[in-house]
């Protein structure tokens, strides 16, 4: 239809259409109430038959910035007031009105209080194949100014810059698989302290700049927002990398890529600013070429933790995710077994009577014994004072010196969401091992002694504060248990992940030579998070192959096919309207191709059957999914309590102990071991999705 701009009025001609006579009002760029910036993408859905359209901000009159686009009427409406704004709509004399709230571009929204310190390492951000860095920031939020790069694919299969000013292709231009100039259009802004970036096909020689109602002919409509890995170091810097934005194959296929600095875990190991970024990341590149149809999280380790907490706690923003290397999240699925596994290295170091290595190997339920160590180091992420060398000297943590100074660990960079200790000031603190019986199984099985098993949960000890080691266990504070459960710090599953389907792609990384932290049980206690939250896991699918490509590359063929695999199942999803359960819908759209197993190592050959640790299976012959020390100590492979219950010892499970030994067992654990057969201390569902902290 053809629509008339009339002394601030848009007349429309009457057409036929599909039947409605409803005035709807929608924010495209995200939620009506947690808008940023002072602007937003507005969509006014239009009666059939409507002739006359009138849209007001706060009483004033804004319908100019709006044109039509297919399905109604679409406009960047700006100048929205700090706070809440008023948006109007009157067509034909049918009105309908729409509270927006506007937030500051550079946050918070929802994450509470903005960590400080806090660095603008906007100098040392290099922009990807043009070069060069973003120069100082413009102000203590690191804001940069706004840029529009272009590079192309060149027939040698690398990139390069597009040349200044061209008026004809250049001769080494390659095309996509679909046939169109290999020419991309890169974005990069600011949003929430972060660079952010976006990138998509478009051919400036045939086409104007894309706007969300004339888009790039080259987009395939959908978009790849990719989420970086790391922990360590990820705390109060802005970072100089966002997830990256130039992958060929995702570009080759026409998707739109999006990501910013603190969507890079190893910059930022904060879930709660993770969902932030993503949001306003998100937001930003609606609000200049339009919305997708979908939008998929793409991320491999710490992306991965991303990719479940964004998902599950402020659903929404993804609407389907493709993990690799993957892990619950990064407070439990991967701390509670690094720091077990940095007390047991510590006291295998020390011990006083003898172990073999093969002996300790099974202790920790590693694949490889090389993976206790490996992790042990892995484990400084819970210590304030280490990985904090981006910042001065004068302004990190330290006890005697400066007591009031950063503090670079996982706890107190979220310290909205755990709250403050008012006998420290530092945050409180979800870590235990009270009652946790180290080595039980494999006691139980003969491969230990009485006298080993009972030397190590004497001497295993725990943590202070600090992560100083200490002879005594690590008691959780309760506070911070409660939160670690209720706001989602712990993956629950039940939250926006039951409504998503799910592909964790794994290239097996249990038998590295020097062990390494991307074992594959954490597969596994996702998908058992899943099952107790829902009763099913039937939105998640599980791939496996060695790492010939490494660990989630794009080169890999079984990579590609999960996102393939991903468009077709959010296509099938997205087209179908019926009223029935969203997991039905989900199964049902699920391709036939995407099949669960494994790719034979230095094959072609994949072998179709459910990735389970059934040890007859042949995957899991190829692929032994191994355990880890909790789960030797009695606990599940959801790994989801962080305190557990205790109960008293029974003498009958303890086999072959003497009175005496018997007796130190229970001097030991004065209070009782824990019975996982329960539910933890303080464990509880999710209180709800997209949870605000006060500012």
């Amino acid at each position: 239809m053809a629509i008339a701009l009339l002394a601030g009025v848009l007349v429309v001609p009457v057409v036929p259409a599909v039947a409605s006579r409803e005035v709807r009002l929608e924010v495209l760029s995200g939620r009506p109430d947690m808008v940023t910036g002072g602007d937003a993408l507005v969509h006014v859905a239009v009666p059939d038959g409507a002739e006359r359209v009138r849209v007001t901000l706060n009483g004033k009159d804004v319908t100019s910035t709006f044109a039509e686009d297919g399905t109604g009427l679409t406009g960047l409406v700006g100048n929205l007031e700090p706070g809440k704004n008023v948006l109007r709509a009157e067509v034909d004399g049918h009105r309908t009105t729409l509270d927006v709230r506007n937030h500051p571009r550079q946050g918070p929204v929802f994450s509470g209080p903005h960590e400080q310190p806090f660095r603008c390492e906007t100098e040392k951000f290099t922009l990807p194949v043009i070069g060069g860095t973003l120069g100082a920031p413009l102000d203590a939020d690191c804001t940069i100014t706004p840029r529009v790069d272009y590079f192309y694919r060149t027939t040698a299969g690398t990139y390069a810059k597009w040349p200044a000013r061209a008026r004809s292709y250049p001769a080494d231009l390659a095309e996509t698989d679909a046939g169109d100039p290999f020419i991309v259009r890169m974005e990069t802004g600011s949003a929430n302290r972060a660079v952010v970036q976006t990138a998509m096909l478009h051919d400036p020689l045939r086409e104007p700049a894309p706007t969300p109602t004339r888009r790039s002919s080259s987009w395939n409509g959908r978009a790849v927002f990719t989420l970086g890995g790391g922990c360590a170091g990820g705390w109060y810097r802005s970072g100089t990398t966002t997830g990256g934005v130039t992958d060929p194959f995702l570009l080759g296929r026409g998707y739109a890529l999006m990501s910013s600095s603190l969507n890079v875990f190893g910059q930022n190991c904060n879930d709660l600013t993770a969902a932030e970024s993503a949001m306003t990341t998100k937001e930003l590149f609606v609000e200049h070429y339009g919305r997708p149809e979908f939008t998929i999280g793409f991320g491999c380790s710490g992306g991965s933790y991303q990719a479940h907490q964004i998902t599950d706690n402020y659903p929404g923003v993804f609407d389907g995710i493709v993990v690799g290397c993957s892990f619950p999240e990064v407070g439990f699925g991967t701390v509670s077994f690094i720091s077990d596994a940095w007390l047991l290295d510590s006291y295998f170091d020390s011990a006083k009577i003898d172990w073999t290595q093969e002996q300790k190997r099974k202790v920790s339920g590693f694949q490889t014994y090389a993976t206790l160590p490996s992790m042990a180091v892995s484990a400084n992420r819970i210590d304030p004072r280490r990985n904090c060398t981006h910042l001065p000297v004068e302004q990190r943590y330290d006890l005697v010196t400066n007591p009031h100074g950063a503090r670079c660990d996982v706890f107190d960079h979220t310290i909205n969401a755990y709250g403050k200790d008012p006998s420290t000031g530092f945050a409180r603190r979800p870590l235990d091992n009270v009652g946790v019986q180290y080595g039980l199984k494999v006691l139980k099985s003969g491969a230990i002694t009485p006298e080993q098993f009972l030397d190590l949960n004497a001497r295993i000890g725990g943590f202070d504060a600090d992560a100083n080691l200490v002879p005594s266990r690590t008691v959780a504070d309760p506070q911070a248990t409660k939160a670690a459960y209720r706001t989602g710090r712990l993956t629950y599953g039940g939250g926006g992940l039951k409504d998503v389907p799910i592909i964790d792609y794994r290239a097996y990384y249990d038998t590295q030579a020097n062990g390494d932290i991307h074992v594959r049980y954490h597969t596994f206690s996702m998908r058992a998070r899943l099952e107790k939250a829902n009763g099913t896991s039937a939105n998640h699918v599980s791939l496996l192959e060695d790492a010939k490509y490494g660990l989630f590359s794009t080169k890999s063929p079984l990579l590609r096919h999960a996102i393939d695999a991903m468009d077709a199942w959010l296509t099938q999803l997205t087209a179908d309207t019926t009223p029935r359960p969203r997991i039905e819908k989900i199964v049902a759209a699920r391709p036939s191709s995407l099949v669960e197993g494994c790719r034979v190592p230095k094959s072609t050959e994949f072998v179709e059957q459910p990735l389970d640790r059934n040890p007859a299976s042949r995957c899991e012959k190829l692929f032994p999914s191994a355990s880890f020390p909790r789960e030797v100590a009695g606990a599940g492979v959801a790994a989801d309590i962080v305190k557990c219950k205790l109960r008293d010892p029974v003498r009958s499970e303890y086999r072959g102990f003497t009175d005496a030994q018997w007796s130190r067992l229970r001097s030991i654990f004065p209070h009782g071991v824990c019975d996982w057969s329960k539910r933890g201390i303080g464990q509880e569902p999710l209180e709800g999705t997209w949870l605000s902290f006060p500012s």
